[in-house]
């Protein structure tokens, strides 16, 4: 068995953690670029999501390195992500690729339920094994999304040019070349020790945005023209709403223990949205909304082209900007987005922000 998965953001370094200390062969698919959104384009149907074009990209060419396996989180309710296992699966039957295609469940209320689910693929009942191999990964992806947050906080403010970039990109690589998480731990704690040694400059100037929106393209960068990187250079802090860390804790810890996290995101949406909508629309309401209350100067959403949730989130987003006096930009993404247009839109955002903290200031020196 060779083992596949969907490329998002670079949570494809603990899942290879887990199953090489599962003793599972994987081949991880290669980076998005533009030949595997074109692959996933061209068999996917029209009108879906961006997600799932380049998720059936990453599949095609992991299957032409020799991948017989590919496994993929299920999901339910509004969102079209249940759909994806069995659309994909039947659009590479029909491209004559014989593969097995294993969805996993989150598990709600059932922890054990999950752990038999992942006994299955890595062909052994030691639950023991499972259940530290998983606790490793999500340490290492926790670990991961701590040092991605870092970087879009402190970029901004670096003295020597290309220091955090260096830095981190030297990391990434190190752990691509490792094997088990045992070796990425020890990385990934060398790495961010480092970080905090950076020197920085924090009397300049600097805009705060969060970014909200579908969880693919907030956390692909491939997706989303690598946004975050382009704010900072803008002297911009950034702040990811959602990461597939917390996403992990919340779906595999807390909902299973009848519990969330997300408590303070869904009170902050209530005036909005009272209930689940489908996808992460809610919590793009309800972080709007908190990113206000904490100080930020702006919101960006995003959203693939045809995304209903974060459509209803959208028409929303008036309303919201009025209540809670926060501008929101919002972007919808897909194959045929132009990065020069979608750049200058950017620009001329955080042109209005920082126009708009500049009379506030004069009003409150005035005062």
């Amino acid at each position: 068995m060779k083992i596949t998965f969907p490329h998002i953001g670079n949570s494809y370094i603990p899942i290879k953690a887990l199953f090489d200390d599962l003793g599972v062969e994987t081949i991880v698919p290669p980076k998005c670029s533009k030949k595997t959104l074109e692959l996933g384009t061209k068999y996917a149907p029209e009108l879906i999501c961006l997600p799932l074009k380049i998720n059936l990209g990453n599949y095609i060419e992991s299957i032409e390195k020799g991948a017989d396996t590919i496994v993929i989180t299920g999901g339910c309710g509004p969102c079209r992500f249940g759909y994806y296992s069995e659309i994909q699966k039947e659009i590479l039957k029909d491209l004559g690729y014989d593969v097995d295609v294993i969805a996993l469940e989150a598990p709600e209320g059932d922890r054990l339920e999950f752990l038999r689910r992942v006994s299955k693929i890595a062909n052994t009942k030691n639950i023991i094994k499972i259940s530290k191999s998983l606790k490793n990964a999500v340490s290492i992806l926790k670990k991961l999304n701590r040092l991605e947050e870092i970087v879009l906080k402190t970029r901004p403010y670096e003295i020597n040019e290309n220091e955090v970039d260096n830095l981190y990109n030297h990391f990434i690589s190190k752990l691509e070349n490792s094997t088990g998480s045992k070796e990425m731990i020890i990385h990934l704690d060398k790495v961010l020790k480092m970080m905090d040694k950076i020197p920085l400059d924090r009397n300049r100037e600097v805009l705060k945005v969060g970014i909200v929106g579908e969880i693919y393209t907030v956390i692909e960068d491939f997706s989303n023209f690598d946004i975050g990187k382009k704010l900072n250079r803008m002297g911009v802090e950034v702040h990811k709403s959602l990461s597939t860390g917390e996403w992990i804790t919340e779906m595999l810890l807390f909902r299973s223990l009848g519990m969330s996290k997300e408590m303070e995101i869904w009170e902050a949406a209530k005036p909005y949205v009272k209930t689940c909508i489908g996808g992460h629309a809610r919590e793009t309401v309800g972080n709007t909304v908190l990113y206000s209350r904490r100080g930020y100067d702006g919101v960006v959403q995003l959203m693939p082209f045809t995304c209903m949730p974060e459509i209803v989130a959208m028409s929303l987003m008036p309303s919201i900007q009025s209540d809670n006096n926060i501008p929101v930009l919002s972007l919808i993404i897909d194959e045929m987005t132009g990065e020069a247009g979608y750049l200058t839109r950017l620009e001329a955002f955080i042109d209005l922000l920082r126009n708009r903290k500049e009379k506030q200031q004069y009003k409150e020196l005035s005062s």
